[in-house]
């Protein structure tokens, strides 16, 4: 890493006007990713470092492009290193909406970010991108037994326990593809959208972006891993963005009957899946500040499952031999 570091800073400094700059870490990231705010006298920018053998920047610089078009705030790529996966973009601030989110700001702040996922659903160009198919939807799933019951709490499921979740999982994958299929961020939350200037918000982190279910950047936000809101709220701007989205003509209104029932599965499913990644990261990139967020994570789970008999097998295992431990 110190080599890297100094790569980058060799390059930043030959670009013009950016001779002398001071570089410093911006931000930390769930990947192999890292950013860095470079200080010059007319301006701030930010220096994205993503190792080529890890993630290349191509799919970043392609899908911002697409997103900007829209008019969607995002970074504008202004250099860049493909070889050696270095970006310069532009500094869209430092205020996340995990900062700025409380009783007084949430309706506004939510409200900015919902019209700017209509946008993203209803005029982001898909074509390019990869499929959310059963095979990377049950990848994701995986990561819950895989990293959360086996490495870390050392669970090893019975043959009708791992029956039982195989059921779940199926439940979940097929609720995901029967969806409405439009452009997902992906990590659409509290973590990756800025309080900026108009247009707010802005936008970050969309660089695994995929064709997939209708509900799942709605989900991702409004049920946020890091930031959780009173149920009857979330089911309020939930239907708001229904509405919305028939308007937009993202959704219809015969959708009307299946529409909660999506938005609570495919909340499960990327529930499951973020547990498995903040464990990961974790035991493999020795990151533990996310295990605090696993409890609220799976919590949601817990709120749904009563309403859907067939995660009982799911909700028991969490409640009975996950959280207690956790």
């Amino acid at each position: 890493m110190p080599q890297r570091l100094a790569l980058l800073e060799d390059w930043l400094h030959r670009l013009p006007g950016l001779a002398g700059s001071r570089i410093e870490p911006a931000s930390d990231d769930a990947s192999f990713r890292r950013y860095f705010r470079v200080s010059t006298k007319g301006g701030t920018f930010i220096a994205m470092d993503s190792p080529p053998d890890k993630e290349a920047v191509e799919p970043f610089m392609r899908i911002a492009e697409q997103m900007r078009s829209v008019g969607l705030h995002v970074p504008e790529v202004l250099a860049h290193d493909t070889e050696r996966g270095f970006l310069l973009v532009s500094d869209l601030g430092s205020r996340l909406y995990l900062e700025a989110l409380n009783a007084d700001t949430v309706e506004r702040l939510y409200g900015d970010a919902l019209s700017a996922l209509a946008v993203i659903q209803a005029c982001a160009p898909t074509q390019g991108l990869p499929s959310y198919d059963a095979a990377l939807l049950r990848r994701e799933l995986e990561l819950f037994p895989q990293w959360l019951l086996e490495r870390r709490l050392g669970l090893n499921l019975s043959p009708e326990e791992r029956s039982a979740l195989e059921q779940v999982f199926r439940l979940l994958i097929d609720a995901a593809l029967e969806q409405p299929r439009v452009f997902v961020h992906r990590d659409y939350h509290s973590r990756n959208l800025m309080v900026t200037a108009s247009p707010s918000p802005g936008i970050l982190d969309f660089q695994g972006a995929v064709l997939g279910p209708v509900t799942y950047d709605l989900v991702s936000l409004l049920r946020d891993c890091y930031v959780r809101w009173p149920r009857d709220k979330v089911q309020d701007w939930a239907w708001g963005y229904f509405e919305l989205a028939v308007q937009s003509g993202i959704l219809r209104a015969e959708h009307e009957g299946d529409f909660q029932r999506w938005f609570d599965l495919m909340g499960v499913q990327r529930q499951l899946k973020a547990s498995g990644i903040f464990t990961r990261l974790y035991l493999r990139d020795g990151k533990p500040g996310y295990l605090e967020d696993i409890p609220r994570t799976l919590g949601y789970v817990l709120e749904v499952a009563p309403s859907y008999p067939s995660l009982a097998p799911l909700a028991d295992l969490i409640a009975q031999r996950v959280m207690p431990r956790l």
